[in-house]
């Protein structure tokens, strides 16, 4: 009978033990760790539409780690393994390289990516459905290719030359050059190529690039973006127009760019994410979601410097 009253306090003690730990380790709060590439102001953005779409959602009961990893794909390995010995619930991956090293980093964790242009490019996935599959989903920055062709062709129908700039270490730039080349050639165009490897060699590639075009179009590009006001104290001096492919990027050196909110981007993720978390949907059959709208924006101060004269349907960039 006292071993019988024995076992039962201890099955009891081993029940109260397991309720304690489990209401510890499922609180109702969800960790999400966020990494992004670099500092600029598109991919700040859509770090903030991401956090504020989780926090309208669930107040207190989301943690976000933060962390930026100054552009280097380096610092996004040790970034994303951190995220993983911690065991977040979810890994946000703000740009491509993020994005490869969450998926290099774990299988298990959902990761949401975001500002990523191609997801087929970035994780090498061929006949691409829409879908990764796996543990992966998110968010597209791709706006209409065939659109930014069209708006080089009405604002330089004159032009012969168009350069293409962009960061040879960025697959997803070389994606969106290799498209665009090809609706600009439609419109009778010469392309040519200006790649620079990191911003050691921006200045010498730009004024190369100017040196061979009349208009230059750099893509959705987070080096040229972090290194804008070095491109801009080159092109604007050879009075070479650049066209671009989001905001950010048109405010520091361009002129016009059919762009898309990374706002509006990020908090689409956010909401992709609450699904996941709250409601339980599935990631592997979630499909990468695009930006609702594009709009026509121009750079005032360099359109005035460069005497370039844009449609009034274009917004211009406060």
């Amino acid at each position: 009978m006292k071993k019988l009253i024995a076992l039962v306090l201890a099955a009891l003690m081993l029940l109260t033990m397991t309720a304690c730990g489990s209401a510890g380790e499922d609180d109702g709060k969800y960790s999400i760790g966020v990494c992004q590439l670099v500092q600029h102001d598109a991919l700040d953005a859509a770090t903030k539409g991401f956090q504020d779409a989780l926090t309208e959602k669930l107040g207190e009961n989301v943690e976000f780690d933060v962390q930026n990893a100054s552009g280097d794909s380096a610092n996004c390995a040790t970034i994303v393994n951190g995220f993983v010995s911690d065991n977040v619930d979810l890994i946000l991956a703000n740009a491509t390289a993020p994005l490869q090293a969450a998926a290099s980093a774990t299988a298990d964790i959902p990761i949401l990516g975001t500002s990523v242009t191609d997801y087929a490019t970035a994780l090498e996935i061929e006949n691409w459905t829409g879908t990764v599959g796996s543990n992966i989903s998110g968010t597209s920055d791709l706006a209409p290719l065939d659109q930014q062709a069209t708006m080089i062709q009405e604002l330089f129908p004159d032009a012969q030359n168009v350069g293409l700039l962009y960061c040879t270490a960025e697959p997803n730039s070389v994606y969106q050059c290799s498209v665009i080349e090809g609706y600009l050639e439609g419109y009778g165009y010469s392309v040519a190529w200006y790649g620079f490897t990191d911003t050691n060699d921006v200045n010498a590639v730009t004024q190369e690039a100017c040196d061979g075009s009349d208009v230059i179009y750099i893509p959705t590009d987070n080096t040229a973006a972090s290194n804008s006001e070095a491109i801009a104290n080159v092109v604007v001096p050879a009075g070479v127009p650049v066209v671009a492919g989001e905001e950010g990027l048109c405010s520091g050196c361009g002129v016009a760019t059919l762009s898309i909110s990374y706002y509006d981007l990020g908090y689409q993720t956010g909401l992709m994410a609450y699904e996941i978390l709250v409601n339980g949907a599935d990631i592997s059959a979630m499909a990468v979601a695009y930006a609702p709208e594009v709009t026509c924006k121009y750079n005032a101060s360099i359109c005035q410097q460069l005497g370039v004269t844009v449609p009034d349907s274009y917004v211009a960039i406060e």
